[in-house]
């Protein structure tokens, strides 16, 4: 009786071991990720003086709509309405 090779595959330990300690080094590989702001982006995320007077002048408004003392002018109003509604 003759007995053939079943297609086994090779059965090799140290390249098994070997592929174990490659995937443990990758895993300790830790990748990070980096941020660059650049010098433009960082001028623009300071406050600008437009902002600022902004800002003052929304508290102003605040207060006065708050006291009862702020007036609107209707004929201003509709003149800026109408400039806003044409462009």
């Amino acid at each position: 009786m003759k007995i053939n090779k079943i297609n086994i595959p090779p059965v090799n330990p140290y390249r098994t071991n070997q592929l174990k300690t490659e995937q443990a080094k990758e895993q300790t590989k830790i990748k990070t990720d980096k941020l660059e702001i650049s010098s433009q982006a960082k001028q623009l995320s300071e406050t600008s003086p437009i902002t600022t007077e902004r800002n003052e002048r929304v508290q102003q408004l605040k207060a006065q709509i708050e006291s009862g003392t702020y007036k609107v002018e209707p004929e201003k109003l509709a003149a800026n309405l109408i400039k806003h509604f044409k462009k």
